[in-house]
């Protein structure tokens, strides 16, 4: 496992893989910066936002849609200029202050389904909703009662959605069927995390659909079979990656986003806090919808 660049981000989220252009992109939400590797230079670029971005996921076409803090925006990240130009799609009312956007992830239909959160942990706020997002517009919420969304992936079959509240007072992973329009059967508890090494933060699926889930706070990923039962653990230099997500030309490296903690935490590489990491895990994962607005 490496650090595929010098930066260190504040708290690095969000990694996603354009097949198209054979690079990564990821988020620092603090800094408020997207950044975009590349596979074949190994360089990164990065633009500023006007605000925090909880997550972004590829549209169709090109550029990024993101769930920031007032709305959700299009992206559009121009060459030779440091910042991002955006563009609001649809603008939401939170029901507390200081919410925003967190983890989201695109199902296989183009459809973005992004979670909410109170930024304050401290307060354990179950205020956090998840919706999904088309081109029609934010649709109802689909789960409330969050604390802190997280973990969103979905199966390669469509049959499955996964997340999960990654606060020290739930740290749970629950599933769910889907039906052919995307429609959400009641969840059920896919995983309790609060016994294992780490809390459930930001996941990817695999094409044999094992569940890959950070272990934020324990420095592991966690990958689940379909089933359920815990199948490996691969240790991370670092005490909190966030979230997770298949790349590479042969989409069979894992790419790992992570946050500095506030303190150096022993056992753990300071000097590595905050850096996005690619290793090869075994396996390989499934192309990422871009979002469809039409």
């Amino acid at each position: 496992m490496q650090a595929v660049s010098d930066i260190r981000d504040q708290v690095g989220e969000s990694p996603v893989w354009s097949v198209a252009e054979q690079a990564l992109y990821w988020i620092d939400i603090e800094s408020r910066q997207i950044r975009r590797f590349d596979w074949a230079t190994r360089t990164v670029q990065s633009w500023a936002t006007h605000e925090r971005i909880g997550s972004i996921v590829l549209r169709e076409g090109g550029g990024l849609v993101a769930g920031m803090e007032t709305g959700v925006f299009e992206i559009d990240l121009p060459a030779g200029n440091p910042h991002a130009a955006e563009q609001l799609l649809f603008p939401i009312t939170f029901a507390e202050p200081g919410m925003r956007f967190n983890d989201g992830r695109c199902d296989r239909d183009g459809r973005y389904w992004v979670s909410t959160m109170v930024r304050d942990m401290s307060l354990a706020s179950p205020a956090g909703k998840l919706y999904c997002v088309t081109a029609a517009g934010i649709g109802e919420p689909l789960v409330e009662g969050l604390i802190t969304g997280n973990g969103l992936a979905f199966t390669a079959d469509r049959r499955y959605v996964y997340f999960s509240d990654s606060h020290p007072n739930v740290q749970t992973v629950w599933r769910a069927r889907l039906d052919a329009e995307g429609h959400m059967a009641p969840r059920e508890v896919f995983v309790d995390m609060k016994p294992m090494q780490g809390r459930p933060d930001g996941a990817a699926v695999d094409e044999d659909g094992g569940y890959w889930i950070c272990g934020n706070d324990g420095g592991v990923v966690h990958r689940f079979t379909p089933d359920g039962k815990l199948d490996r653990s691969i240790a991370v230099p670092v005490s909190k990656p966030s979230m997770c997500a298949f790349g590479g030309p042969e989409l069979d490296q894992l790419f790992i986003a992570s946050i500095r903690p506030g303190k150096p935490v022993d056992g753990f590489d300071a000097a590595l806090d905050g850096a996005l990491f690619v290793t090869r895990p075994g396996g390989r994962g499934i192309a990422e919808v871009p979002f469809r607005s039409r």
